[in-house]
């Protein structure tokens, strides 16, 4: 895993691996791979310092896990399908729990709608993680198993958790109809929606949606899908505000917890002081770009297949 202070940011999850440099030999009294050697060290370490570091296993031995306390904001990202990315968040928290933090959890994974059934399960089963699962996430398509540890922190520190996520359903009826006819006129307000997003964060929030969606996505559709993740954002960014007093942590997908896209835009009133953005991507993506996140945690990429041939049979079905 390596660490660093945000350099450079893919968030669409699908991309182009770059080169890797074969492993110099073992031949030490070679002068030209001797220096070859030098200058490759020489420019890793102009460029990653100090963005990279050995492969620990364990998050709580690193420095940003330290603003885990008090009344810090932290909106920790993940590449969904990652499991190593779920598995050092958990380490972290629970750590910050051990030692006293109590913050709120704000869930990605949870549809808001599924709040009454979350305390529900607390009140019938207060220490069953799997049931409180169960009972509130049967829906998304999330693999639980990788958040069943932080349901279970939840449960065992007695933390708020909130579910933070529009469902399909809505997300796909704000694409269509925009926010107030969904969302009602309240909660518009209380999520800050009347605010209109300048044309670079709509530029750059559309083009993650084209990346995400391997560019087969027809142009028209954009700023209909960038209205519903505003609304996404825009409603975790309420919870957050509303029940962060103590502490809140965000367990969300990278592009939701971006500084420049992402839910820090919506997070009015709270000071940037308070806030800690940390991605978690894999060494085989892109690079972070300055400013999306404080802190960048790389890790191996998980295996996976080509998220984009889906895109490509489709296309090529309709075209046949």
């Amino acid at each position: 895993m390596c660490l660093g202070r945000a350099p450079r940011l893919h968030n669409a999850g699908v991309t182009n691996p770059p080169a890797r440099l074969a492993r110099p030999g073992r031949t030490p009294h070679d002068p030209a791979r001797r220096q070859a050697l030098a200058s490759a060290l020489q420019a890793a370490a102009a460029l990653a310092l100090p963005a990279c570091a050995a492969q620990p296993t364990d998050a709580s031995t690193s420095a940003w896990t330290q603003r885990l306390e008090g009344d810090t904001v932290a909106l920790l990202g993940e590449v969904h399908d990652n499991p190593l990315h779920h598995r050092l968040r958990a380490q972290a928290l629970r750590r910050a729990c051990e030692s006293g933090w109590r913050p709120a959890l704000v869930m990605e994974q949870f549809d808001l709608e599924q709040q009454p059934a979350i305390e529900r399960s607390r009140t019938e089963q207060p220490r069953d993680a799997r049931r409180l699962i169960e009972q509130a996430g049967r829906t998304g398509g999330w693999s639980w198993r990788d958040y069943e540890p932080f349901v279970a922190l939840a449960l065992q520190y007695e933390l708020p958790l909130w579910a933070g996520n529009l469902s399909r359903a809505q997300a796909a009826r704000v694409m269509r109809e925009g926010y107030e006819p969904v969302l009602g006129p309240e909660r518009m307000a209380a999520w800050n929606l009347q605010r209109v997003p300048d044309a670079a964060w709509q530029a750059a929030q559309e083009k993650e949606i084209d990346l995400g969606h391997c560019g087969a996505l027809p142009k028209a559709m954009w700023s209909s899908m960038a209205r519903a993740q505003f609304a996404r954002d825009a409603a975790l960014a309420h919870l957050l505000r509303s029940h962060g007093a103590r502490g809140a942590v965000l367990l969300a997908g990278n592009g939701h917890v971006r500084r420049d896209i992402g839910v820090p835009r919506w997070l009015d009133g709270v000071p940037a002081s308070r806030t800690l953005v940390v991605g978690f991507v894999e060494l085989e993506g892109s690079e972070p770009l300055p400013g999306q996140y404080d802190v960048v945690v790389k890790t191996e990429r998980a295996p996976r297949s080509d998220p984009c041939e889906g895109f490509r049979r489709q296309r090529g079905a309709t075209t046949t």
